[in-house]
């Protein structure tokens, strides 16, 4: 390490062992040197070397086992969320079959894996809309709200890839009795599909994401390391007649999720 790098030392072995990591030198899955061992190799005290630890775990590229040491973490599986086109190919698919609908859904859009990679979970109730979500939907404080939950996982990983809380105004959805309960999820199609068949054809989804600590339960949930943010994303969905008809809070691991947004640009007249 260059002994004049204005960076910490701490900082500067934690980025040499971050291209160890990603070089294979340190191969994935494998036991990282000791404590002693680093700090004998890199000349820096025990403190140092385990902040350094500590910021690899920050990264996401090793992980603490109580009583056996650090390991090099595996690749997880990452989520590349193209918000500008995915919406409008929901709502097309909301024209297709069945059969066709089920073939593939949102994650497997974000993610390139199949159906059968997935499990998926879903929890259903009905709840009282507080004074924020009453305001939102243009609803009284206390109007009946379908609270849904959701979140899907890699059959290979135990951590979800991300965890959805999404409210629909209940008097709107509900004329279908399947829109009540979890024991038609995965619905094929999705939240626009449901809608549609209740009547709702959607305008236009807002999106508001905010970068932020995940809460306890989060992060027990999508086994996020200490240091690590999450990714909020507060998506309101608007129907043709200019009402909201969803309010959903999309939380992503901030180590594992990338966003990506595209705008097309007019060009200027010649």
């Amino acid at each position: 390490m260059n002994s004049r790098d204005w960076r910490p030392r701490y900082l500067q072995l934690a980025e040499d062992l971050r291209a160890r990591i990603e070089s294979g030198e340190l191969p994935r899955g494998t036991a990282m040197p000791s404590e002693t061992e680093l700090a004998d190799s890199s000349g820096l005290s025990r403190t140092s070397v385990r902040n350094a630890i500590r910021q690899l775990r920050e990264w996401g590229l090793v992980r603490a086992e109580q009583g056996r040491g650090t390991y090099v973490r595996a690749p997880r599986q990452r989520v590349r969320r193209r918000n500008t086109e995915r919406y409008q190919w929901e709502k097309d698919r909301v024209l297709l079959d069945e059969a066709e609908r089920r073939r593939t859904g949102g994650t497997e859009h974000d993610t390139g894996l199949t159906v059968d990679d997935l499990r998926f979970h879903a929890e259903y109730s009905q709840v009282k809309a507080d004074e924020e979500m009453a305001a939102a939907f243009g609803l009284p404080v206390g109007a009946p709200l379908l609270r849904r939950v959701y979140w899907t996982s890699s059959r290979h990983e135990t951590a979800p890839l991300s965890a959805s809380y999404s409210y629909l105004p209940y008097d709107l959805v509900k004329g279908n009795k399947q829109l009540l309960s979890a024991d038609y999820e995965p619905w094929p199609g999705g939240t626009q599909h449901q809608l549609s068949t209740v009547g709702i054809e959607l305008d236009r989804i807002e999106e508001v994401v905010q970068a932020r600590p995940p809460l306890p339960d989060e992060a027990e949930l999508l086994e996020i390391e200490a240091g690590v943010a999450v990714l909020d994303v507060r998506k309101t969905s608007y129907d043709i007649r200019d009402r909201v008809v969803e309010i959903a809070d999309v939380v992503f691991p901030g180590d594992r999720t990338e966003l990506c947004f595209t705008t097309k640009l007019k060009r200027w007249n010649a």
